[in-house]
C-alpha cells in the first residue's frame, strides 16, 4: 500500500535569495510536502509503521535558518536530508513559494517545485 503524509501551507521567515536585500531584510515562505512510501501493514498502528510528519517538520524548521541563494538548491538539498532521516520514502514533492517579491510593482508569489522518485 502507498501512503502519502501531506505537509501544506508551512509559514517561515527566512533569509533565502539571490540578492543582497532578500539576505538582509529576510521573507516569508510558503512550503508544501509530499512524502510518500510504501507500507507493508495492513493497518497501521504504531509511529513506527509510518512517517512522522513532526519528525519532518522539525528538520524543515532547522534547515529553514540556513540562508541559500537559489530555491531550487534549498529544495534539492531538503530533499535528501528527507530521504536520509527516512530511507522508506519512494517519492517526494516540495514546492517553496517566496511571498514577497523585493521587485517595484510586483504582486504575486514565486515559487519552485520539485518530484523526486527513489
Amino acid at each position: 500500500m502507498l501512503i502519502t503524509l501531506h505537509l501544506e501551507k508551512l509559514k517561515f521567515f527566512a533569509y533565502h535569495g539571490l540578492y543582497e536585500e532578500e539576505r538582509k531584510l529576510g521573507n516569508e515562505f510558503e512550503l508544501n510536502i509530499s512524502v510518500s512510501f510504501f507500507s507493508t501493514h495492513p493497518v497501521i498502528r504504531d509511529i513506527d509503521q509510518t512517517i512522522n510528519y513532526a519528525a519532518i517538520y522539525e528538520l524543515v524548521k532547522i534547515e529553514m535558518t540556513h540562508p541559500c541563494a537559489l530555491l531550487e538548491t534549498f529544495l534539492t538539498e531538503l530533499a535528501e536530508k528527507i530521504k536520509n532521516q527516512f530511507p522508506q520514502v519512494a517519492k517526494l514533492k516540495m514546492s517553496l513559494y517566496k511571498l514577497h517579491m523585493p521587485l517595484a510593482n510586483f504582486q504575486g508569489r514565486v515559487g519552485v517545485e520539485i518530484e523526486k522518485e527513489y
